[in-house]
């Protein structure tokens, strides 16, 4: 059982080590504290949840919410895709993790423009509508 990438091992050490900081009297107060801060966050993911229910409507449980977890996007691959422009059927899935040191596969990088300096009392360049 991993409890945000702790095991029980780990989290028997972190009791102990609360156990002799805090110390008996007053870990039971505390440990009281922390389930009430464990229910609080829940009712809010409860209400968060209902509320995004209540204002998408019913296609709020027909979205696939796996397809939105960003831990499945590979950087390699956003970069490649940016950067190439290969039209969407003929992409190639990405590396797997042993290429990837390889850098980006099948990307050049863009031509790049001679510097020129600017002359004496020339003004920069200015783009106001970037800032």
């Amino acid at each position: 059982m991993d409890l945000f990438g702790l095991s029980f091992e780990k989290l028997l050490i972190i009791g102990v080590i609360a156990v002799f900081l805090l110390g008996p009297d007053k870990l039971p107060g505390y440990a009281a504290k922390l389930g009430q801060f464990v229910r609080t966050l829940r009712g809010m993911a409860d209400t968060a949840k209902a509320r995004m229910r209540d204002e998408m409507g019913p296609e709020f449980d027909e979205v696939e919410w796996q397809k939105l977890d960003p831990r499945q996007y590979d950087p390699r691959r956003i970069i490649r895709d940016a950067l190439v422009d290969v039209p969407e059927s003929q992409r190639r899935p990405a590396p797997s993790a042993a290429v990837a040191g390889a850098g980006l596969v099948g990307a050049t990088a863009p031509a790049r423009r001679e510097v020129v300096p600017l002359a004496a009392g020339e003004v920069a360049p200015y783009d106001s509508e970037a800032t």
